[in-house]
């Protein structure tokens, strides 16, 4: 899935998971290795419910990502208040 999620980031392109029991679409910005060690994903959701509403931006375990998907929808601008160097994660495999 690191695989896909990185190629998603590198061609802009929107996502489709399952996280937290809630569906969600997002434009991924950025996936690593978290401090603690695990594979994480930053991105700003665009549709699907929310666990705390009007809270766009998600840090994401990948391991606890399913149903994932491409969407096939690109995105051209950064999302709101994207910012390089995600600090959230040492190591960063791909990022906007």
């Amino acid at each position: 899935m690191i695989n896909s999620i990185i190629q998603a980031i590198n061609n802009r392109q929107e996502i489709s998971f399952v996280y937290s029991g809630l569906q969600r679409i997002a434009q991924p910005s950025a996936v690593g290795i978290s401090t603690a060690g695990n594979d994480i994903l930053r991105c700003f959701q665009t549709q699907g419910k929310h666990i705390t509403p009007g809270h766009e931006w998600d840090l994401c375990t990948v391991s606890k990502i399913s149903s994932f998907k491409v969407t096939g929808e690109t995105f051209d601008v950064n999302p709101p208040g994207y910012k390089r160097g995600d600090r959230a994660m040492k190591r960063i495999h791909a990022q906007l």
